[in-house]
């Protein structure tokens, strides 16, 4: 099977976005595929494969697939790939559309010069701080703010986030002493994430700055992880290390962004979005 494809990244996160507006492909197909065209040495090489799809609900529709094959819910370098790609390929018609999740529908606008996307914003909606809803097993209190955990002969303490997403966001002293390889693949299958989780450690800069690294459920390290940047300033004021609606620059591996969660509960998330390659992919049925 030929496979037309994009390779994008926001912020070093990067993807291989099927285009499905024409071109089909069997759902038994999808989590192979993803975890062929994810591989480095056999494949492409990417953190995963994202599908750019009709949807009856919005202008555009998205599916995530990490490189294990797993299916995710959302991720916020993603959305605003395909933000670019369906304005810049024609795939909806001005500046201001609605992109469809297997989650949720998210407003979407880009930045423009020329024609080309230069910016995109993706409101992210409202997270979901319950515990059951994350979901997170534990303490019989609804919610998860700076709660010790105890992860080996460590304990730290966690903020847990969703953003239609899980993540677990621990504050660290300094971003550089963070243990993301030691305990990054420890929580993300913590018996305590039933469904695993994102693991993000955060370090305050100051009240609007973040540095920030993260653990993928599904991908392992990755440059850059748009949920978790908007997990993490939401993580950070309910910590009061940060303000409500201000802008809040999150300074991930990849490059920054800018984080907003507003005071009527949505996260806004500001960022780019590139085109690395476009080609054909080889797909042996």
């Amino acid at each position: 099977m030929e496979i037309p494809f994009t390779k994008m990244h926001g912020l070093g996160n990067n993807y291989i976005y099927i285009d499905l507006f024409n071109f089909d492909i069997a759902e038994e197909h999808l989590s192979g595929l993803a975890r062929n065209v994810s591989n480095v040495n056999t494949g492409i090489g990417s953190d995963g494969m994202i599908l750019i799809q009709p949807s009856k609900a919005a202008d555009v529709g998205m599916r995530i697939f990490n490189s294990d094959g797993s299916e995710a819910k959302s991720c916020g370098n993603g959305l605003r790939c395909v933000a670019k790609y369906a304005y810049e390929q024609g795939l909806v018609s001005g500046e201001h559309f609605h992109i469809e999740t297997i989650v949720n529908i998210v407003e979407a606008e880009v930045k423009t010069e020329s024609g080309v996307v230069q910016e995109v914003t993706i409101n992210m909606g409202q997270p979901v701080l319950e515990r059951s809803l994350i979901p997170m097993q534990g303490a019989d209190v609804p919610e998860v703010i700076a709660e010790p955990f105890i992860v080996g002969d460590q304990q730290l303490n966690v903020t847990a986030v969703s953003m239609g997403n899980p993540h677990a966001v621990f504050f660290v002293d300094s971003i550089n002493d963070a243990p993301l390889y030691e305990l990054g693949p420890v929580i993300e299958k913590d018996q305590r994430f039933p469904d695993g989780v994102n693991v993000e450690f955060i370090e305050t800069v100051s009240r609007n700055e973040l540095n920030f690294r993260v653990w993928e459920r599904g991908s392992g390290i990755t440059q850059a992880c748009g949920t978790g940047a908007c997990a993490s300033v939401v993580a950070a004021v309910l910590n009061e290390k940060a303000k409500r609606d201000e802008d809040i620059t999150v300074h991930l591996s990849g490059g920054d962004l800018t984080i907003k969660w507003d005071n009527f509960g949505d996260v806004w998330m500001t960022g780019g979005a590139e085109v690395i390659a476009t080609g054909t992919y080889l797909y042996e049925v």
